[in-house]
């Protein structure tokens, strides 16, 4: 696997006073450097020396999640009056359960 395909953001440490390199496939890891680029490069190496040490081992290495395949459905479980709740504003709004909590989770609200 090339470690090019794997999740990655930098972003800014204000307890370090660095930035920080992370990768969402490998969370335990990180790489923090005072130069953006630099920390971006850092996790991206650290990243493709984990997979070399992974495949020496024979152990499973993650699939990227730009890799995977996702069927636009998940499961959300939520208290029975909240479920009733929103039924109630999605026929009042006339549409279905389905395309309120979609949209509520698209706008965060």
């Amino acid at each position: 696997m090339d470690a090019k395909y794997y999740t990655y953001r930098v972003i800014w440490s204000q307890e370090d006073e660095e930035f920080v390199g992370l990768c969402a496939e490998f969370p335990s890891l990180s790489w923090l450097d005072e130069d953006q680029q630099s920390a971006f490069a850092g996790i991206v190496e650290l990243v493709k020396d984990c997979i070399e040490d992974l495949v020496a081992q024979d152990e499973p290495i993650p699939t990227p999640l730009s890799k995977k395949q996702y069927s636009g459905k998940f499961m959300v479980r939520i208290p029975p009056e909240q479920h009733r709740q929103l039924a109630i504003q999605a026929a009042e709004q006339g549409i279905s359960l389905n395309r309120l909590a979609s949209s509520k989770l698209v706008s965060g609200g």
